[in-house]
């Protein structure tokens, strides 16, 4: 007879619903920083990995200064805007989802403020809500195949981080409140930062994962992340996240 070690995330979900919805606060990451200096050492470093690429040196050829600046980047990361690059992470099996939102502000010329931004895994991008005032009420929902490996961690970026104005003008989530097929699942209170702010969470999606054909037929389930309160932005009141991502387990 076959024992399971966990608790479908389903039937974990309902009896939370039951409960008080759980407080979550984060662990701070990396700190999302793009000044001129940061910029300059990222044009330098992909203008030296070119010139290995291309043959046109090698790398005792690189200068000092080419040399710290490829060890301190890595070579993984297609460009400074790039999140999880090429190595391996969880999003060689996951991702598998779609994004909506509740509105999005209308785009400015090449600027687009749509909801899959927040998941297209690039700093420079921002899902921004589009009703007048701070945005409470408004959310994003991730829509999620059955088949995608489960989540343990869920990483956001708050604000609109592409450059310091655009973060310090724009709003900021202060709360979230998080629901998992519009059930209520957990309150994530955000700090006012520019780092990656990380929750962890009880395994999401589904543990039975044995015959992945059947597993395929399941039900998909929903996210969705409503704005609860927000830090005002100095000069708008738009509340902008540029990315809520995920890591976890069953990839390998």
């Amino acid at each position: 007879m076959k024992i399971l070690l966990t608790v479908p995330f389903l039937l974990l979900l309902n009896s939370l619903n039951a409960q008080d919805v759980l407080t979550l606060q984060p662990t701070l990451g990396k700190v999302v920083d793009f000044n001129p200096t940061i910029q300059q050492e990222w044009a330098l470093r992909d203008k030296a990995l070119n010139d290995l690429s291309q043959g046109n040196r090698s790398w005792d050829e690189l200068t000092t200064e080419e040399q710290a600046i490829i060890e301190k980047y890595g070579e993984i990361y297609e460009n400074m805007w790039d999140i999880v690059g090429g190595g391996c992470s969880w999003y060689c099996g996951g991702g598998q989802d779609t994004q909506t939102a509740s509105s999005e502000l209308t785009s400015q010329g090449t600027n687009t403020y749509n909801a899959k931004n927040a998941h297209d895994l690039s700093y420079e991008t921002a899902w921004v809500e589009g009703v007048k005032g701070y945005g409470i009420g408004e959310y994003i929902e991730y829509h999620v195949k059955p088949e995608n490996p489960r989540i343990t961690e869920i990483i956001i970026v708050n604000g609109y981080v592409k450059n310091d104005n655009a973060w310090k003008n724009n709003s900021r989530v202060k709360k979230l409140k998080m629901f998992i097929d519009n059930k209520p699942y957990a309150i994530l209170e955000l700090e006012d930062s520019k780092a990656e702010q990380h929750f962890r969470v009880a395994p999401i999606g589904y543990d039975d994962r044995a015959n992945f054909e059947l597993l395929k037929k399941k039900p998909g389930f929903t996210m969705k992340f409503e704005i609860a309160e927000v830090y005002p932005g100095l000069k708008w009141d738009d509340t902008a996240i540029t990315e809520i991502y995920f890591d976890g387990i069953d990839v390998h």
